[in-house]
């Protein structure tokens, strides 16, 4: 099993997510060959009173796949503390990608990784890498940043301050999709996002000196957003509403490729019935 945790991370906290995850798996009867940390801690932004956000992927027994009354397919804890951890069944998560969910992506290469089976993030990979429709991506992305920012940050003198994060990584990745047309997945990690969508200078910086505040307080304040970083926000979401309008163009294919993924995943993680 692959696993990558941060030194900095706080070893108390990683030990009981995995208690958790090792609960989970015993009382739902699934496997996890998937859980990794989401959030502001796996996109490289985070505060210091950052929630650990676990997610994971589970696959159950084939029966369960063949049921007509199947069992739901999340898996929700209590949200307790700095704890959230959560998951979606493999077949949710596949559905989801073809529909353009980048978060099954993200999932996927999430840098922080409590346990993954190197098999099957490999072909859950791969499979995103061929089938997943940039177009349906990037309007993920979109929808999201614009949720996100709500009306024009020019119209706001008193903004949260890492709300600006939250626009300011689907704006990049929109960027980055088009800078890259033979790419369908964006990196997740936002410095190395931001890197790689080649933003004006005095963005880096300003986002720079953000990221290093936000590490080192848990509350950034309120403010005007500063100029630079709303006029590159607005353009590039307006620059893709403009790319998006005509209808996306289905992947070949992509419908089979999925399914012959969940065959070999359940073969693969050999889930037996319950007793």
């Amino acid at each position: 099993m692959l696993r990558a945790i941060p030194a900095a991370m706080d070893s108390s906290v990683v030990a009981e997510i995995d208690l958790r995850l090792e609960g989970i798996a015993r009382e739902h009867h699934v496997k996890i060959p998937l859980a990794i940390e989401s959030g502001s801690r796996a996109w490289g932004f985070p505060s210091p009173d950052s929630d650990y956000d676990c997610r994971f992927i589970f696959v159950q027994s084939l029966d369960n796949y063949l049921s007509l009354f199947p069992s739901r397919d999340v898996i929700e804890t209590p949200l307790i503390g700095k704890f959230d951890v959560n998951g979606w069944d493999l077949a949710k998560a596949i559905r989801l990608l073809l529909k353009g969910n980048a978060v099954v992506i993200e999932w996927l290469t999430s840098p922080i990784v409590y346990a993954a089976d190197e098999w099957f993030r490999s072909a859950f990979l791969a499979l995103a890498e061929r089938a997943a429709n940039r177009d349906l991506i990037a309007r993920h992305y979109l929808h999201l940043g614009q949720r996100q920012r709500g009306t024009s940050f020019a119209d706001e003198r008193e903004f949260p301050l890492k709300r600006i994060f939250y626009a300011l990584r689907p704006a990049a990745a929109l960027r980055w999709l088009e800078l890259h047309p033979d790419k369908t997945i964006a990196p997740m990690h936002f410095p190395a996002l931001l890197a790689g969508c080649d933003p004006p200078q005095d963005v880096a910086a300003l986002v720079e000196g953000l990221i290093a505040r936000k590490a080192v307080t848990n509350e950034l304040g309120a403010g005007p957003v500063p100029v630079p970083i709303s006029k590159f926000i607005d353009s590039e979401f307006a620059s893709a509403q403009e790319r998006l309008r005509a209808p996306p163009t289905p992947v070949e294919g992509a419908k089979a490729e999925a399914q012959a993924f969940l065959m070999a995943a359940l073969a693969h993680c050999q889930i037996l019935p319950a007793a």
